[in-house]
């Protein structure tokens, strides 16, 4: 199966949602951290992001307020604005044998540094792989628009995520884009 190179804006938006609709947990104590990390620690691949709290002022940026980390069907929302991030937190991010697929992930590997030094192993950057494909667009709503014929909403990338609750709709958004990323992985190796 090829894949286009390329995907219009006008193209992509005539596109159907796509959105995850499995159970997301919002992770915002140390015994909830806990639990999430045997849970993901028990899984081969998982889907990887990262959101901040935008800012709108020049040469301020904000430190990583969430961590999305989906696996066996699950989505952790890890609110490290509210949670540091533990030894076991670290021993996912750090084990090679959990493969963590995400999109421009050294970006969200250098905001996650930024809290808590680790070395990070295990990671594909979908934004590497497509090029093995023929795909030229590199960001996560194109690279879904080609690979599932699917768009990921981008709605909520400047909402606040360090608001004392996320709202249903950042919980969406935020588990979608960790989830969609196993998604576009597996439809990638499966027509190798």
């Amino acid at each position: 199966m090829a894949f286009a190179a390329s995907i219009s804006n006008e193209a992509v938006a005539l596109l159907e949602v796509v959105q995850y609709d499995g159970e997301i947990v919002v992770v915002d104590s140390a015994e909830a951290l806990d639990k999430a990390c045997r849970h993901l620690a028990s899984q081969s691949i998982v889907g990887f992001d990262t959101e901040t709290r935008p800012s709108f002022t020049a040469g301020v940026t904000n430190k990583v307020a969430l961590l999305q980390l989906y696996g066996g069907g699950k989505c952790f929302l890890i609110r490290l604005n509210r949670v540091a991030m533990s030894r076991e937190l670290l021993d996912v991010l750090q084990n090679e044998r959990i493969i963590k697929v995400g999109a421009a992930v050294q970006n969200d590997i250098t905001g996650l540094n930024a809290l808590r030094h680790f070395k990070a192993r295990g990671f594909v950057d979908l934004q590497s792989m497509v090029g093995d494909y023929g795909i030229e667009d590199k960001s996560l709503r194109k690279i879904s628009g080609i690979v599932l014929g699917k768009k990921v909403s981008k709605a909520q990338r400047l909402s606040n995520w360090e608001a004392r609750t996320l709202t249903p709709q950042q919980q969406m958004y935020a588990a979608t884009d960790a989830w969609v990323c196993v998604e576009i992985y597996h439809k990638l190796l499966s027509v190798k």
